[in-house]
């Protein structure tokens, strides 16, 4: 969510639980917006938090002209101090997902080869030696993770230029009730998967400028996501069941929308017996 409104977003999405205590709102109220003045982003982005063991880490993503280009992400534990977190590689992400339990909230904390709970893989094993990941790793690639699954935007809110880079769309009214009710109206902010598969035929009905991602409707399994009416029909609010802790809100016919996650990191791999 945008952190210039951040007050009136997390109100939006208070239904759900943002984790948030009015001793955390305040000073992020104020560091965000030093945040986008030190590091000089285009616009910076309240992500939301993981909450560790022994601490909570607080998420913020900068952002530049192209939106989708990468996003710088960081961390803090107390809402005013700032760390910067490496990049997501795809190494990283695979590391992360054979990792399983809660964060530790220490950014120092390395997780040895006997916590993975997998078979051995030699994919991640060098002459012998055992695997270790550091927390601050696992923490940027289970963002990435979170990012892809589950970060998304209403249909139209983005525009793809035809030299490629991504910017607010700016005829974007918000979606009629009717339509933010639909799966369909919610595109995946990450590369499109699905998009590629589909026949000139199903893209003929398609705006290349604005139907550049992949919908929610046929996201696997089937039913991982709840549409819910909310503040008396007004707010339009989505939750993931993949990633307990996603909560996206829009307001019908206006231009406010966003997601926040604040859960502990952890994929709901029962899912599909649950359904």
């Amino acid at each position: 969510m945008d952190a210039s409104a951040l007050h009136i977003s997390l109100q939006l999405a208070a239904s759900g639980d943002t984790g948030l205590s009015l001793e955390k709102r305040a000073p992020l109220e104020a560091s965000l917006p030093l945040l986008q003045r030190d590091y000089r982003f285009e616009r910076v982005w309240f992500w939301g938090c993981i909450q560790g063991v022994r601490d909570a880490y607080y998420i913020a993503q900068g952002l530049g002209p192209d939106l989708a280009a990468p996003r710088s992400r960081l961390y803090s534990l107390n809402c005013v101090e700032w760390s910067l977190l490496p990049p997501a590689t795809e190494e990283m992400v695979a590391q992360a997902e054979l990792l399983q339990g809660r964060f530790q909230g220490d950014p120092s904390f390395e997780y040895e080869y006997a916590e993975v709970n997998t078979e051995d893989d030699e994919r991640f094993l060098d002459d012998g030696k055992e695997l270790t990941m550091k927390e601050e790793n696992r923490l940027v690639a289970t963002i990435e993770q979170i990012d892809r699954a589950v970060g998304i935007i209403p249909r139209r809110a983005f525009m793809k230029t035809p030299l490629g880079s991504v910017h607010e769309n700016r005829s974007f009214e918000g979606l009629s009730l009717m339509e933010a009710k639909k799966l369909s109206s919610y595109f995946h902010f990450t590369e499109p998967v699905n998009l590629k598969n589909k026949t000139l035929l199903e893209k003929a009905d398609l705006d290349p400028s604005t139907d550049f991602l992949d919908s929610l409707e046929h996201d696997v399994p089937q039913g991982s996501w709840t549409v819910q009416l909310e503040k008396g029909s007004t707010v339009v609010v989505l939750r993931s069941l993949l990633w307990l802790g996603l909560t996206f809100y829009h307001v019908p016919m206006s231009k406010q929308y966003g997601y926040i996650y604040c859960g502990t990191g952890e994929k709901n791999l029962d899912l599909p017996f649950m359904l």
